[in-house]
């Protein structure tokens, strides 16, 4: 049974959102919601699905909020249902291992085969990622407030997006991890037919996570990054490493036997999520918000 210091709505909530609707209590695995709400930076509905661990005590405040980013071909239910992130959270939790946290798994958008998280066709998915996906979630759950910190992390595309989302709201942004991270738009041609940068117009200095984070390399949070030996962006992902060296950006790397795919994904979950919650307790006395 989950005991959740607010219940679930099921219909639309008062608040900044006009609308808001959320999946049926006991259609999901416990404690994991899927919710479309009526998104000011989209300027239509956006899709996210939310786990809050079950078994949580009433009155649960300011856990660590944990927004996973989706790669191309993708929406908001593939950390769930490809990667398990609401098991591997929950073992984790389970063996003590970590202390709890809410996952927050929205959608990119959904316009062409991947939007990078970028403004574009008229909507900020930039904006719906750092603004409206938390306060969707605190609205959600009183197990979310002002001093929850916020961490970024995401696998390919979402990887890029939790780059460089992270180092551009590096004030809000507690700690990011990247999974298989495309490191430049130019390395979408190796999974998709779309140009996401041509589409928006994006200047050269906005294409790469190298350029953005060497701007914001004085405020970077911290930075996890691996990529498995078999994946088409082993190398990327190794320049990255060598070029956070160069900047002296506060990072960890791996590398490990695996490929450009969903079980190896959800085996890095775990090392993400330990990374988040040793972040998140040495962190936890300076209230940084979300």
């Amino acid at each position: 049974m989950i005991a959740l210091a607010r219940p679930w709505p099921t219909n639309p909530w008062p608040t900044q959102f006009r609308t808001v609707r959320v999946s049926t209590p006991g259609a999901l695995p416990d404690g994991l919601r899927f919710v479309t709400v009526q998104s000011p930076a989209l300027g239509g509905r956006g899709d996210l699905a939310i786990f809050v661990p079950p078994g949580l005590e009433l009155g649960t405040t300011d856990l660590p909020l944990v927004v996973l980013l989706h790669g191309v071909y993708g929406s908001f239910w593939n950390w769930a249902f490809c990667g398990g992130a609401h098991d591997v959270l929950s073992a984790l939790i389970e063996a003590g291992v970590v202390a709890p946290m809410v996952l927050a798994m929205p959608s990119d958008g959904l316009a062409g085969e991947g939007t990078a998280y970028l403004d574009c066709g008229g909507a900020d998915y930039e904006r719906w990622v750092i603004d409206d996906v938390p306060a969707c979630v605190a609205e959600a759950t009183a197990c979310i407030g002002d001093r929850s910190p916020l961490m970024l992390g995401g696998n390919s595309m979402g990887g890029f997006g939790a780059l460089r989302l992270s180092a551009r709201h590096a004030g809000r942004v507690a700690a990011v991890c990247a999974h298989s991270a495309i490191t430049d738009l130019d390395e979408l041609a190796l999974f998709t037919l779309d140009d996401v940068g041509v589409v928006v117009g994006l200047p050269d200095a906005e294409r790469s996570v190298v350029s953005v984070i060497g701007r914001h390399r004085d405020v970077m949070p911290p930075i996890h990054v691996d990529c498995g030996t078999g994946d088409p962006l082993i190398g990327p992902n190794r320049d990255l490493r060598d070029a956070l060296e160069r900047l002296g950006v506060d990072h960890s790397y791996e590398e490990y036997d695996g490929a450009h795919d969903w079980p190896s994904w959800r085996r890095r979950l775990a090392v993400s999520l330990q990374f988040f919650d040793r972040v998140a307790r040495a962190t936890a006395a300076t209230g940084r918000p979300c």
